[in-house]
């Protein structure tokens, strides 16, 4: 139980967010959302102590252990991967560390033979002799293997650091979990084992994720950081947008009587409440929101960016045909022998054990990259807009969002180009910041800007939702659910391969694995686990 009283914080004169009463119950998880700056992992460090209030208090229940996903990957490097995960229970490791002393004493007296027989009970009642059976669970259940479990941090990778920081987060079952975005640099069968993990966990969870599907398979409630105002609403990410959408298409039908409304919000919770029973959602979870009172359900005031793809002509019958394309990197094949055909209407998603393997596609297709061996031909009628994974040689400039966007567009007209960075929430003074110095998030906006002036009837899309908030990611699956052309794309987001795919093709070093069917079915489907665990398997 976490419990948060009068809370308030500002830097200097802003306000980040003030009088906040809230009460975070076990049994339950609260996902965090809200823009980019409104605060959420501020709120985070608040309640996990890294970071004072400027005024309020933070309280857990009497005898509580509160466990927080580290940001710091360097803060372990000294020491193996499984001490990394026992130091998540400060408690047991403090235990083990001076019961350890103690028998490496060579004059044990009396005093600590008493010492030492009070630590082994405690030591006895947290479990400690399977602590390191438990870790180890957890570090196979993340990815990492026993050949690397008494590895120093410092000579894990960057991905398996994380991993091992999030087995450090969950290590020992505790009362109160704080993760801020842990399914950053997770691949998609990893975010689910922790999906399944934290479905089934018992005690208090808050989570600030951008991931949509990771939201609604673990939350029970969302948390709305908007101007300055922290709302806590019943039910997970997708019953918050949809509802809060519903209720604003509402507010727009002045004319609506008011009991015809709440006709059709209460007739809404019973669709989604009755959907959520079919998902990973508790039952209990389901009573929330048919317990849900209609008048809680308000619009958001969230600015969503416009997005718009617009082709300028429709593709012919041919799109891209590959044949026996073939990529390495340093002696190490990332794909080989690919061969596939792009058909008119497909929206395909590319998967791999190698994020690599994509980007070394995309970069092939797009004649950005020379293919080991292989060939690929586009049909005369497509055109393309790319969007690739690294886009820093674009920004490094000094000149403001106006001009920047020139370079891309036929159009110079200052009306022009003003228009579409306004669809991309660039307003005002906006629009003259240096290209050089935007946030991730920024510069993702300008290059999908770029990318709708082209009027491309096929979209190549290197993890698009890389570095974007929530709004920005809903907008865009949004628009490529609707696009009428065809869309290459590849993505750790499991809701938008799910929404927006009708197509899946698997690369590996081995071979390729091509299915016409939506990504739920291709993870499910037994015959193609068999495939992928032999096509991966060392040769």
């Amino acid at each position: 139980m976490i419990a948060v009283n009068n809370l308030g914080i500002q830097f200097g004169k802003r306000v980040l967010f003030q009088d906040v009463n809230l009460k975070f119950t076990p049994g339950n998880c609260y996902g965090i959302i809200g823009a980019n700056g409104a605060g959420k992992s501020t709120l985070m460090r608040i309640l996990s102590d890294q970071l004072s209030p400027t005024h309020g208090s933070v309280m857990q229940g009497p005898g509580e252990r509160m466990s927080v996903l580290e940001q710091d990957h360097f803060k372990f490097d000294d020491c193996t991967v499984m001490e990394t995960v026992l130091r998540g229970h400060s408690v047991l490791w403090d235990i083990m560390q001076e019961k350890d002393a103690l028998y490496a004493k060579e004059d044990f007296s009396d005093e600590d033979g008493i010492r030492a027989s009070e630590l082994e009970e405690k030591f006895a009642e947290l479990e400690g002799w399977n602590a390191e059976s438990d870790a180890a669970a957890l570090l196979s259940g993340l990815g990492i293997k026993e050949d690397k479990h008494y590895t120093l941090m410092r000579d894990m990778s960057g991905n398996e650091k994380v991993r091992v920081l999030l087995a450090k987060a969950l290590f020992g079952n505790p009362d109160n979990l704080l993760l801020d975005e842990p399914t950053n640099d997770l691949d998609l069968e990893t975010v689910a084992w922790l999906e399944d993990y934290l479905s089934k966990f018992e005690n208090t969870v808050l989570v600030v994720s951008h991931d949509r599907h990771f939201l609604d398979s673990v939350c029970t409630h969302t948390l709305d950081i908007d101007y300055n105002k922290l709302t806590l609403f019943a039910g997970n990410y997708s019953f918050w947008y949809e509802s809060s959408q519903l209720a604003l298409r509402q507010q727009q039908q002045a004319n609506k009587k008011a009991e015809e409304k709440r006709k059709e919000l209460l007739e809404f919770i019973q669709r989604f409440s009755a959907n959520v029973a079919k998902s990973k959602q508790t039952t209990s979870r389901k009573k929330m929101l048919e317990k849900l009172n209609v008048e809680e359900i308000q619009p958001s005031s969230r600015r969503y960016p416009g997005i718009i793809f617009t082709p300028q002509r429709e593709p012919g019958n041919k799109i891209l045909e590959v044949k026996g394309l073939t990529a390495s990197v340093d002696g190490e094949v990332l794909f080989k022998d690919v061969n596939f055909q792009v058909e008119k209407g497909d929206k395909i998603a590319f998967l791999s054990h190698d994020p690599r393997a994509m980007t070394a596609l995309f970069e092939i297709i797009t004649g950005n990259r020379k293919a080991d061996e292989g060939t690929y031909e586009w049909g005369q009628t497509i055109t393309t807009a790319y969007l690739p994974l690294d886009n820093s040689a674009f920004f490094n400039c000094d000149l403001n969002l106006v001009d920047w966007l020139s370079q891309f567009s036929n159009d110079s007209s200052e009306i022009y180009l003003k228009g579409f960075l306004g669809k991309m929430l660039f307003s005002g003074e906006e629009v003259l910041k240096k290209a050089s110095v935007l946030s991730g998030g920024e510069k993702m906006r300008c290059m999908i800007a770029r990318m709708m002036m082209t009027d491309a009837n096929t979209l190549v899309l290197d993890s698009p939702t890389n570095h974007l908030d929530l709004e920005s990611i809903q907008a865009f699956n949004n628009t490529l659910q609707a696009f009428k052309g065809n869309v290459l794309l590849s993505s750790h987001d499991h809701e938008f391969i799910q929404t927006v795919c009708n197509r899946i093709i698997e690369l590996t070093p081995n071979g390729t694995i091509d299915k016409l069917m939506d990504y739920d079915d291709y993870i499910s489907d037994e015959k193609v686990m068999a495939t992928r665990e032999k096509l991966y398997a060392k040769a």
